[in-house]
């Protein structure tokens, strides 16, 4: 078979490359062509159509400004998907780009999967009926999405956190202190993010602290090139920069300040105590406050329905808040909070598998429409 996976940022290359590697042992014919990161490139053993670092803007002010750009990639996508033919379009996360090749893909009557619902039920939720039309079978990965999408008169499949996997089955690095050349000290995890921009905004604040904590080592989970973190770095400070091993990273972390996103149920399922940060453009942030349903912004809070770990958001990220909170972490009582907290976290989201489910029923719907 035939396989086109499209996955726009580092959580969705993951858990893509993940399920190419469940379906390359369910399908000793699969062949692969995507839209991803090296992860999936690595699973696939094909050369990337394009890395998602090059196609990646977050925020409503960063989309409009390189729309151009977006449109120009979306044009290219559907023309190497027609080129390529896939019997299975699988799309992971990625609603802004992601529902529009949908749109495109059944226009041209190809089969569409999607792996990871877009996050509408926090905003939006009106784009179930586009999901409706454009999509064939969705995969869900939180428990509540199945009931939400109930509602809308849609049965999806919950095969469960795809996190569950990746996280059992790190490895753990025997030499990581002296293969990143660390001291003894123990460390603070920062977690800035997969983005340029969201990286500059967070990454200074989250090295004010360097100043205050000098018994620790703080160490940057990295994602892009060197010499894009120097220029916020300060010669002589005890930062370390790390790539591609985040979990070594969190196996090893006392704590972690960590940008929102993925990376803050990452961290809770390694049971490192955090503070989940976010700070975007204004603009952009006063017209998502106005749309977004929710009550959180990290998946921790959001999962439990309730704010365990804490979130410093937009006016709030500052020095000051970041470091009495960062303080807090190291208290006993609030660490034990907030591990009894995680491992309710972990009952709710139940068993591994999802990579091997969700590459099941793709197979296995593939076969009831051929």
């Amino acid at each position: 078979m035939k396989y086109y996976v499209i996955a726009g940022e580092a959580s969705g290359d993951l858990h893509g490359s993940n399920l190419i590697k469940e379906l390359k042992k369910l399908d000793a014919e699969a062949v692969f062509r995507c839209w991803g990161g090296y992860l999936m490139e690595k699973a696939a053993e094909t050369k990337l159509v394009e890395h998602y670092r090059n196609t990646a803007f977050m925020g409503f002010v960063e989309v409009v400004k390189n729309l151009r750009t977006i449109l120009r990639f979306l044009d290219e996508c559907k023309k190497d998907i027609l080129a390529y033919r896939p019997d299975f379009l699988i799309l992971i996360d990625y609603p802004g780009f992601n529902l529009r090749i949908a749109q495109f893909a059944k226009e041209n009557n190809l089969p569409v999967y999607y792996y990871i619902s877009p996050q509408i039920w926090a905003w939006n939720t009106g784009r179930v009926h586009k999901i409706k039309k454009r999509v064939d079978k969705l995969f869900v990965i939180l428990p509540f999405e199945k009931d939400f999408y109930k509602e809308w008169d849609f049965e999806v499949d919950f095969v469960g956190h795809p996190l569950l996997d990746a996280i059992e089955y790190a490895p753990i690095s025997q030499n990581f202190y002296v293969q990143n050349k660390l001291s003894n000290q123990p460390i603070i995890a920062l977690l800035p993010g997969s983005r340029k921009q969201e990286i500059r905004k967070m990454l200074p604040i989250m090295l004010e602290m360097v100043k205050h904590f000098p018994e620790y080592q703080f160490v940057i989970a990295g994602a892009m090139d060197l010499t894009f973190y120097q220029s916020f770095i300060r010669r002589g400070t005890n930062v370390k920069l790390i790539y591609n091993q985040t979990y070594s990273l969190l196996q090893r972390a006392e704590v972690a300040l960590v940008t929102s996103g993925t990376a803050t149920l990452e961290t809770a399922l390694f049971g490192v105590p955090q503070v989940v940060c976010y700070k975007g453009n204004p603009l952009s942030y006063a017209l998502g406050k106005r749309l977004v349903k929710v009550k959180y912004i990290s998946l921790v809070n959001l999962i439990l329905d309730r704010p365990l770990v804490k979130e410093l958001i937009q006016e709030d990220f500052t020095e000051q808040n970041l470091l009495e909170e960062l303080r807090l972490l190291f208290d006993e009582s609030y660490q034990k909070k907030i591990h009894k907290g995680y491992q309710e976290l972990k009952t709710i989201l139940g068993s591994g598998g999802a990579s091997r489910r969700t590459a099941e029923l793709i197979l296995k719907y593939g076969k009831e429409v051929s």
